[in-house]
C-alpha cells in the first residue's frame, strides 16, 4: 500500500476524547468506512498479509471488526466467525472473559465453528492493550483452531498491546 492511502486512512481517523468513559482516548474509524476508496484499501491491505497463507476463516470481534471482518473473509475467500459479546449468540458457545482498560468483558464464539485443520486470522478495528484479541486467540485455543495472526487497521503503540498476543504475526495497516 501506498503511504499516500495510509497517510489518508490515518488522517480520516477521528479521535474521540473521554469515550467510552472519562480519561479514555477512542479512536474512530467511522470516517474511513464511509470513504469507499479508503475502506477498500484498508481492506485489502488487512487481507495481504494473509493472502498465501491457507486462512480459512476470519474470526471478527464485535462491533466494528464485524464490518472489516466480513470484507476479509470475503477477499480471502474463507468463512466468517463472529466473536460476540456474552448472550449474544443462539447456540452453544465457548467463553473467555478478559480485563479491558476500562472493566471486564466476555467474548464468545460458537462450539462448532472450525475444527483442528482449520486456519484462522482474528481481525479487529483497533488494537490497543491486546486483551481482546488474546481472549479471541483464547476461543481460538478452545476449539482446536490454528492461529494464523491478527490484523487491524489501527495499532495504539503507547498501549503495547502485541505484548499481550505473543509470538503469532501482528499486522496494523496504520499506527498511532
Amino acid at each position: 500500500m501506498s503511504e499516500l492511502i495510509k497517510t489518508r486512512i490515518k488522517g480520516a481517523l477521528r479521535t474521540v476524547p473521554d469515550y467510552p468513559k472519562l480519561g479514555v482516548t477512542f479512536q474512530d474509524i467511522t470516517p474511513v468506512l464511509r470513504d469507499a476508496g479508503l475502506f477498500k484499501a484498508a481492506v485489502d491491505e488487512m487481507a495481504a498479509p494473509f493472502l498465501r497463507r491457507g486462512v480459512t476463516h476470519v474470526l471478527a470481534i464485535e462491533a466494528r471488526g464485524f464490518i472489516i471482518g466480513g470484507a476479509i473473509a470475503a477477499v480471502l475467500g474463507a468463512g466468517f466467525i463472529p466473536a460476540r459479546k456474552a448472550g449474544k449468540l443462539p447456540w452453544e458457545t465457548v467463553r473467555k472473559v478478559f480485563t479491558l482498560e476500562y472493566g471486564d468483558d466476555t467474548l464468545e464464539a460458537h462450539r462448532d465453528e472450525f475444527t483442528e485443520d482449520s486456519r484462522i486470522i482474528v481481525v479487529d478495528d483497533v488494537l490497543a492493550t491486546g486483551g481482546t484479541a488474546a481472549a479471541a486467540a483464547d476461543l481460538v485455543a478452545q476449539l482446536n483452531g490454528r492461529l494464523v495472526g491478527y490484523t487491524f487497521l489501527l495499532e495504539i503503540l503507547a498501549l503495547k498491546g502485541r505484548a499481550a498476543l505473543g509470538g503469532t504475526p501482528v499486522y496494523a495497516v496504520v499506527e498511532v
